[in-house]
């Protein structure tokens, strides 16, 4: 659903959506974030696409030369501006992740994880090919979406997002098969490994498809 993290489910909003992530859920966040940690070093330039509150941004800050966050939602931004440390080396952007204004090759690494690919309701393929202008040879793309075995728990945290009023009532007739669906018209669908394929092979790459901790799907390609 286009504009739901920007005008529905931002700030602190978004926040509390973490927050009650059940213990199975709060271990996919941390290993999805530990794999990324993985492909930093104090060399590199880093830009986050869809960088909420800062809850990746503040385990990157440490280990990257400069880091770039950038969202749609300014409540988000206003929000990881109090969250975060400051530091010079920090920069926090308004902006569309599929027409960035940044230069060609301006990044080592250029994440877009969580969903993402799917969650931002944008044309995939944009995002894909925007996320790889923006990294610089050698570079790396990391795109990640949820992994089918954790459909179950991933179900579940969307539910207890449900009860608290984040998002809206499941409706449970429309929900299966990866997608669920809200009453309110919420839809969170995924990225499999053949769509991340097909949009890499549309950008002439081959991409490295890794499975982490049975939950996350990374998607990683080395920009040529």
């Amino acid at each position: 659903m286009p504009g739901y993290y920007t005008e529905r489910l931002s700030g602190e909003r978004l926040r509390a959506c973490y927050d009650l992530a059940p213990a199975r859920a709060k271990a996919y966040l941390e290993a999805e974030v530990d794999f990324v940690l993985q492909k930093t070093s104090s060399s590199m330039a880093v830009v986050e696409l869809g960088c909420g509150y800062g809850r990746v941004l503040r385990r990157l800050l440490p280990r990257v030369r400069t880091l770039v966050g950038i969202d749609t939602s300014i409540p988000s931004l206003r929000m990881a501006a109090d969250f975060l440390e400051r530091k010079n080396s920090l920069h926090l952007v308004a902006m569309d992740a599929t027409h960035m204004a940044f230069r060609d090759h301006a990044f080592d690494l250029t994440i877009c994880i969580q969903n993402g690919i799917a969650a931002f309701g944008v044309d995939q393929q944009q995002l894909f090919a925007e996320a790889v202008r923006v990294t610089r040879p050698a570079g790396v793309v990391l795109f990640s979406s949820y992994s089918d075995r954790f459909w179950e728990e991933r179900l579940k945290w969307f539910e207890i997002q449900a009860e608290h009023g984040l998002i809206g009532e499941i409706d449970y007739r429309a929900t299966g098969n990866g997608i669920i669906v809200c009453n309110d018209g919420f839809r969170a669908t995924t990225a499999d490994a053949g769509c991340f394929r097909n949009m890499a092979a549309v950008l002439g790459f081959v991409p490295n498809i890794i499975e982490v901790d049975g939950s996350s799907l990374f998607c990683e390609v080395v920009v040529p």
